[in-house]
């Protein structure tokens, strides 16, 4: 169970390899956290970040999970809520993709589509139901400012980020009062490998910085969170720029 200030006993990571999941798995096994569950492609990355956050403390399990094979979620993350409670699921897989090929190449987009939305609508069901059937816990999804309005430099992306945004904040509207707490949390730009090579935008952050807005949404029972906070404000205001003149803006 979650201490008073809503740190998990227990956390399972959906995408066991992201820089910004195993941040936050990193600041909460300093705080509270026990045991962690890695879920993804089997890899020596993933099994070198299982013998990481054993170092801290953690007793860590790593578990052969792909997004892209819905048909097996419900067997795998059933097997792991079988194994005891679980505080806090952070869903945290995801497929930038590269824009310009992805045009020209509808099966690499789909395959984005299908990692950013139709996998996690699959994963977070799923964990959903289990948490509800358990009577408490966190689910915790790593969505992003692509969802808030599509921008041409990444619209498939943004596009199915914003399915994912949408069905988290709907999920979390159908759990409420279950005592299942769901949060959605939308990044800027965050320096990871993933983001390599790829030039930066205004107010871009860290996974350490998003993994301490994690925490901080936790102990508030938060529904969304920005990082960093300012991101809010500025994309309120270009969701409503006129279509026009947001083609002719730097984004």
């Amino acid at each position: 169970m979650k201490d008073a200030f809503g740190t998990p006993q227990s956390l399972l990571i959906l995408g066991g390899t992201s820089e910004i999941a195993l941040a936050t798995a990193r600041r909460l096994i300093a705080r509270r956290t026990r045991t962690v569950w890695l879920a993804g492609r089997p890899s020596p990355d993933l099994e070198k970040a299982a013998a990481h956050l054993r170092g801290l403390g953690a007793e860590t399990h790593t578990v052969a999970f792909d997004a892209l094979a819905p048909d097996s979620h419900e067997t795998i993350l059933g097997k792991i809520f079988a194994e005891g409670d679980i505080d806090m699921v952070l869903l945290a897989f995801g497929l930038l993709g590269d824009q310009a090929h992805d045009e020209r190449d509808p099966v690499a987009a789909v395959r984005v589509a299908q990692t950013n939305y139709t996998g996690a609508v699959s994963a977070g069901l799923v964990c959903a139901r289990a948490l509800q059937a358990q009577g408490h816990g966190s689910l915790v999804v790593l969505s992003s400012v692509a969802a808030e309005r599509a921008r041409r430099s990444n619209f498939i992306y943004g596009s199915a980020k914003a399915g994912l945004d949408a069905f988290t904040q709907g999920l979390g509207d159908a759990l409420h009062g279950t005592g299942v707490h769901v949060m959605v949390v939308r990044p800027g730009f965050v320096r990871t490998s993933m983001t390599a090579g790829r030039p930066e935008t205004p107010l871009a952050t860290t996974p350490e910085a998003v993994a301490t807005a994690i925490e901080l949404g936790l102990r508030r029972r938060s529904e969304t969170v920005w990082v960093p906070g300012a991101l809010r404000l500025v994309m309120a205001a270009l969701r409503h720029v006129p279509r026009p003149l947001f083609r002719r803006l730097p984004l």
